[in-house]
């Protein structure tokens, strides 16, 4: 197995908020980008995908102008205007009046209500127009994060507000640039977390998803805001270049951690039986970033159920879902999958599963040259004068007296504790034997 130690703290730097921009070769093809359909079949859409979503709109609304029915579709004005005419010629909608620039408002007339009732029935979807599977699969394949190389570079700078060791560097290095999945295994608190966050910065900064999949009739929601960092991206460009397809969002390169409140049925598509929308699965709303399986072996199914599901994907990086209806469909399995866990690996899975999870990566505790350290960059990280003699105490007192091992997260800790009971007694932040004894006090009691 791989060993290597680790200094982890997080701190002030000038790449700290950003993601890295990976070396760009000089034969790397153009990035992946949307560009607007031209007809609603380059859309991969029908005119009766389209009408539906126009009928629940304008129930819902009552009335909108063709502009903001094409907004709410994410599609071109002219594909929409030529939907809304061919529906008034069928007497479905009718005008209430003009709208600026020679646009029309529409509304529906009584044949086109009912006609909006039993597209609810269908599906309560309204919003974008969706993107077929087979769009997604080919735009996952175009920004895959194994055409991604990360050098030492880019390493530094995605863990740029991070403290870590040069052996740590010299280990995780080959692993991320595999982008194959890895083991990050010990003790608690020593930023396996913390590194398991920030890979994906080492594999470029943005890439483009689709808010909504269709496929065999089910619509499928990707994209979900309280995961997936969308990048503004600007609209309405007079440049052809600049445009997209206003379908797909820009989005920072996902990073998922999900720990022990992960079940099977999060990696399943998950039907809702009332709106009739489908929800992704976490891996496949986790593609071309990092999904992190957090404090594996204590989710609520057994470790090897879980690993089992991961066999096939691991091996053939694609994946098979059901939908609704029992059938199965075949999607991009694209991402590094991460396992942190405070247990043995070997303890946990058996020697097949190991074999496709080839870098088992120990972040082990800090040597006390490191804990210093710790202590130094978090005093200057929390705005508090550094003392060594104070830290000389600390170590000795609450470690050497005790035998207790080091932790990367316990200066940051301790120094938090005592800057708190400073402000409580309204006295200037110090790190003090005192501030540090109340600090530990509270901190190590059940230790």
């Amino acid at each position: 197995m791989n060993t290597a130690s680790s200094l982890l703290i997080a701190r002030s730097h000038p790449a700290a908020n950003a993601p890295a921009a990976n070396a760009v070769a000089p034969d790397k093809p153009a990035p992946f980008r949307p560009r607007p359909p031209a007809s609603l079949a380059e859309a991969g859409l029908t005119d009766s995908m389209v009408d539906a979503i126009i009928f629940k709109y304008l129930q819902v609304v009552g009335s909108a102008s063709g502009a903001k029915v094409a907004g709410m579709l994410a599609l071109p004005h002219p594909l929409i205007v030529e939907r809304l005419a061919d529906l008034k010629g069928q007497q479905l909608l009718g005008y209430v009046g003009a709208a600026s620039m020679g646009d029309f408002t529409y509304t529906l007339t009584d044949a086109g209500r009912e006609r909006a009732r039993k597209c609810m029935e269908e599906s309560l979807y309204i919003g974008s127009a969706p993107v077929p599977l087979s769009a997604y699969v080919e735009s996952v394949k175009a920004q895959s994060i194994t055409s991604e190389r990360p050098d030492e570079q880019v390493l530094r700078e995605a863990f740029g507000d991070l403290l870590i060791s040069d052996r740590m560097f010299a280990t995780l290095g080959p692993a991320i640039n595999s982008g194959r999945g890895m083991f990050l295994y010990g003790f608690p608190g020593n930023g396996k977390t913390s590194i398991a966050e920030r890979i994906t910065r080492c594999f470029g900064s943005e890439v483009f998803m689709p808010r909504t999949l269709h496929v065999d009739g089910f619509l499928i929601k990707l994209f979900d805001a309280e995961i997936h960092d969308e990048i503004p991206t600007p609209r309405n460009s007079i440049l052809k270049a600049d445009q997209i397809d206003e379908r797909w969002v820009r989005i920072r390169r996902p990073t998922i951690v999900t720990g022990g409140e992960l079940t099977m049925d999060a990696l399943e598509v998950r039907y809702n039986a009332t709106t009739r929308i489908s929800e992704a699965s976490t891996q496949l709303k986790s593609n071309l970033g990092t999904l992190v399986i957090d404090d594996f072996g204590r989710q609520r199914m057994n470790p090897f159920e879980l690993l089992n599901r991961w066999i096939v994907p691991l091996e053939k990086r694609y994946d098979f879902l059901a939908l609704a209806n029992g059938q199965k469909i075949q999607v991009p399995f694209d991402q590094l999958l991460i396992f942190s866990t405070n247990l043995e690996p070997r303890d946990l899975v058996d020697e097949a599963f190991l074999r496709r999870i080839p870098y088992k990566i120990n972040v082990v505790d800090p040597t006390e040259e490191e804990f210093r350290e710790l202590f130094r960059v978090m005093s200057e990280r929390l705005g508090i004068a550094h003392d060594g003699e104070v830290v000389d105490y600390v170590i000795e007192e609450y470690y050497r007296k005790t035998e207790r091992p080091f932790r990367c997260c316990q200066p940051r800790d301790l120094i938090t504790l005592a800057i708190n009971q400073c402000r409580y007694l309204d006295q200037p932040p110090r790190m003090t034997r005192e501030s540090i004894d109340f600090a530990a006090g509270v901190y190590f009691t059940v230790m």
